[in-house]
Formats: structure tokens, sequence, C-alpha cells
């Protein structure tokens, strides 16, 4: 798969005039266009329903472009609750799915007349006494344990992962959970990352199909929707086929048509929390080369650092780098592109073949839409970039400005130095 950035070299030298590197953009037209996709391809689903990821890109611009398709939001904190809640998703708009939950959590999701999609069975009765009853629609997340295979190929470990209730807990859950009122019953499951095949939720639904109908039959729970959660994964490097949509909804509907259909469950939604697959492709984190250092190997330093974007340095992960006007150049060099963090591991690339870097060129890191900047941090006092939105008509929105030294003191309000530099 060819790896093109949706910015050029001119664009960016126009963008920097008004918005200096490195910045987060997002490509209006490609996030529409997906949005669109997704919702065709499980049309099939009278109640299908998106609930878009907030963790992975929490910009109310982003999230009122994707409620215009029907999406709704998946919410895992009190922030992520107030995001949505200012951008007018309230309701059962919102899928509240979170572990460790405080109270106060809880609470304000109940309040939003969110659906609660409860991580442990002990949260039952924590719920319960927290918000004084069991909501009449709820939501229970499994976990199979063990290995998740697709063929003979295993895709993740469910059973080391600290979400979810086991197959026992979910039968003796909805027991507990109709007795203290609840009417109305979900399943929810996240059993692998980022995963690049058509099989994968095919093989979940199935799975999890086969659940709901034995849950109904030994429970009597009306179990109303069934979340496939996230998982559809993206290509990052250019060597890897992208997932298709229409194919993977395709596969779910089969599923659907053989399990459920015939157990008289036809009437089941679809829901999916898709965070990545909706926004990784359209986001770009924009960088400037500044330095050039020929030691034990070579190095290019860019302006932006692990702070803007997380994942290559935690995870490893693979990011495509293009370096803008020089699309066309020969891959004849070989660099570690870093940047200015007092850790050695803060490198978008290592031994990377890519055209020669001159200072002041700028750098295109694909695929930042989804857990880029919503990752960021302050290290070393590094203040977060600016979101951009490339909007369908060629113009640049600012979405969220950057961050400046008042923002990141302002939390030192209890110390003198907030009133010295809070007006500068």
């Amino acid at each position: 798969m060819e790896k093109k950035a949706f910015v050029t070299k001119d664009m960016v030298e126009n963008i920097v005039k008004k918005y200096p590197t490195p910045f987060h953009i997002y490509d209006e037209k490609g996030i529409r266009e997906n949005a669109k996709a997704l919702k065709e391809a499980f049309s099939w689903n009278k109640g299908y329903k998106e609930f878009f990821a907030v963790k992975a890109t929490p910009n109310p611009f982003i999230l009122k472009i994707l409620h215009e398709y029907g999406c709704g939001t998946d919410c895992s904190s009190y922030t992520e609750l107030m995001l949505s809640d200012a951008c007018d998703i309230r309701g059962e708009d919102i899928m509240f799915s979170s572990n460790d939950t405080p109270a106060e959590e809880f609470e304000y999701a109940a309040k939003l007349g969110a659906i609660i999609n409860l991580d442990d069975f002990t949260h039952i009765n924590f719920l319960e006494k927290t918000i004084g009853y069991i909501p009449e629609t709820i939501s229970c997340r499994f976990n199979p344990g063990g290995y998740f295979s697709i063929a003979n190929s295993i895709m993740d470990n469910p059973g080391d992962s600290k979400y979810g209730f086991t197959k026992d807990q979910m039968f003796e859950g909805f027991k507990v959970l109709k007795e203290k009122g609840a009417k109305k019953f979900g399943i929810h499951s996240f059993l692998a990352s980022n995963t690049v095949t058509n099989e994968y939720y095919p093989t979940l639904a199935r799975q999890l199909f086969e659940l709901a109908v034995e849950l109904r039959d030994k429970t009597g729970a009306d179990i109303k929707f069934i979340n496939l959660s996230g998982g559809i994964g993206i290509p990052y490097r250019p060597d890897q086929e992208p997932n298709d949509i229409k194919v993977i909804g395709e596969g779910v509907r089969k599923a659907f048509e053989e399990i459920l259909v015939p157990a008289g469950m036809g009437d089941v939604a679809i829901y999916t929390e898709l965070g990545r697959f909706m926004l990784a492709p359209y986001g770009h984190l924009v960088t400037k080369a500044l330095h050039e250092k020929h030691t034990h190997k070579e190095y290019i330093g860019v302006d932006a650092c692990a702070a803007n974007l997380m994942r290559p340095a935690m995870y490893g992960a693979y990011h495509h780098i293009t370096v803008l006007g020089k699309e066309n150049a020969p891959c004849d060099h070989t660099y570690d592109i870093t940047g200015s963090l007092c850790e050695n591991n803060d490198k978008f690339a290592i031994d990377r073949q890519l055209p020669k870097i001159d200072l002041g060129d700028y750098l295109v890191i694909h695929d930042t839409g989804a857990h880029g900047f919503a990752m960021g941090y302050n290290y070393n006092g590094r203040l977060w970039s600016s979101e951009l939105l490339l909007k369908e008509d060629g113009s640049v929105q600012l979405i969220r400005r950057a961050q400046e030294p008042k923002d990141y003191f302002a939390t030192f309000d209890c110390f003198p130095i907030y009133e010295k530099l809070k007006n500068k």
C-alpha cells in the first residue's frame, strides 16, 4: 500500500506562516469518507451504531464531524464524558466503558443517561451503591480468557488482560442484574488490538453471538445489543494491505444470519467502538528538521519529540515518514529520526531508509490521527502542539491551540511562580 501524505510541501510552507511546527493535522475529507463507508458496511443491521473511542482523538471538532454520521462516543473517564456532553452527545449515544471506575464517574455517566458497560462482577454492587439503582439498560464486558486466535494465528492473550467478566460471571451477573431491575442487556468484548485482517470482527462476532444465545436461554435476559468494540487496525507499514470494511461488515452479517436469526434474535443491534480505524490514517504529525549529527550513526533531529507522539518510543511502533518535496527521490540514506527528550528511545525511526534530508526540510509522520496527540505529555517541560483540520475546501482550521508556558504552570497556582507567569 502506498503511503501518500495528504499535505504537500507548498501547503505546509503556507501553514507554518501562522501555525509553526510541530503540529498534528487531520484530513476532514478522509474522515468523512471513512465514517460513511463504515455506516454503509453495517447498514444491514437496523440498530447499528458506532461509538467513537474518544480516547483515540479527544477533540470536539472531530467528535462533531463524526456525530453527523450518527456516531456516538465511547467514553472511559469523567473528562471524556464532559467532552461528549459539551458536544451535545448524551443519553444512549454514549457508551461508558471504564475499569477501576471511581464512584463520581458512574454518577456522571448515569446523570447523562449513558449506557454503562460494567467491567467486573463486583461493579454491580458498587454501581448500585453509588447511584442508588441499576439502570434498566446495562452492558457487561466479556473476557473468555486463554488466547484469541484466527485459524492458526494467535492474535492476542485475553487471559492476561485486566478487563472483563469470565463466562461464569457473565451468567451470574446477568441473573443478578435482572433481579435488581435491569431489563435490557448488552454484551461487550475486546479481544485483540490493531488487527489487520478482515477475519477479526466476524470471528469475534460468532463467539459473542453464540454467547448471547446461551445467555438468553439460561438467564432469560432480553439482549438488545452486542458491542464488538474496537480492534480493527490500520496498515502502519506500506507493505501491509488495509482492512476492507465492506468485507468485514459482510462477514459479521453472515454470522448474524447463521446464529442470531435462527435463534429468534434478529432484532439485536450491532455496536462498534472504533478509534484507530476511524482516525489514524487521517492524521499527520508535521515536523521540521533542525539538526544533523554524524557520530556512530547518522541522525536527523526534528522539532517534534515523543511528547508529541509516544507510540514509537513506547511500543517501538512503526510510523511511515515522508520528506515533503522529496517524495520521488531515492531512499538512499539511512537515518535515526530523533526528538529532543532526555531519553534515548525518543526516536521516530531507527535505521530508516529515506531521501537525503536537509536542514529545514519538513517531515510528515503518518497515521497519527489516533493515539497520537491524545497520548502527549509534558516530560522535560515540552509543550503540547496545536491540532489543525484540513478542511474539504483546502483551508486550514485551528482546532486546538498549542500549549504555552502559562498553561504548563497553571496547576502551580499555589506557588508564586504562577502569578509571575500567567500574564506573560
